[in-house]
């Protein structure tokens, strides 16, 4: 039984961060159609609000729950996990991860409502903080190891510096044009 949840668990995992990944994707194409004139941007937004609201309450809420269920339904199978100091280190990622969920979800009433507080390198340095939680979580996950932590933790920092230097590079190469 519990190797058919850790499956249902993982497919989960999979459609919750496709649909973060996509849901931020939509907010920097949202955000970048403000600068559009009349009235190639309200038609933008129009759709922008429905693809976002469509993916968000299809696809990456559901899934987030059914992560979490079934997340919570392998440690009622099998609670010696909880014993495991990796796995300490793993839920607090997972927890990152949900309030990452609740800021977007956030985001996107803010949007909903004309407001715009971030810029879209803001939103795509945010986007690349999904792929950090999901590398740290995946690693920890597979490895099931604290000893190398260290490791880890400046594989994380290092992760993070490339990605943003690309957000950065990306950025340059736009504005160039």
């Amino acid at each position: 039984m519990y190797q058919y949840i850790l499956a249902i668990h993982i497919i989960f995992v999979v459609c919750w961060m496709a649909g973060l990944f996509y849901m931020v994707r939509l907010f920097i194409y949202h955000t970048e159609a403000q600068v559009k004139p009349e009235p190639d941007r309200t038609i933008l937004s129009d759709q922008f609000e429905i693809m976002e609201r469509k993916l968000w309450y299809i696809i990456a809420t559901p899934s987030m729950y059914l992560v979490l269920a079934a997340g919570i339904t392998m440690l009622c199978i099998a609670p010696g996990w909880l014993q495991q100091p990796w796995l300490h280190i793993k839920l607090a990622f997972v927890g990152c991860l949900v309030v990452y969920h609740f800021i977007c979800q956030n985001k996107m009433n803010q949007m909903r409502k004309g407001i715009y507080k971030w810029t879209s390198t803001q939103l795509r340095i945010w986007n690349e903080l999904a792929t950090i939680l999901l590398f740290a979580i995946v690693f920890l996950a597979v490895l099931k190891n604290t000893v190398s932590w260290i490791f880890g933790l400046i594989g994380l920092i290092l992760l993070s510096l490339i990605l943003m230097s690309a957000v950065k590079i990306y950025k340059y190469y736009r504005t160039k044009k």
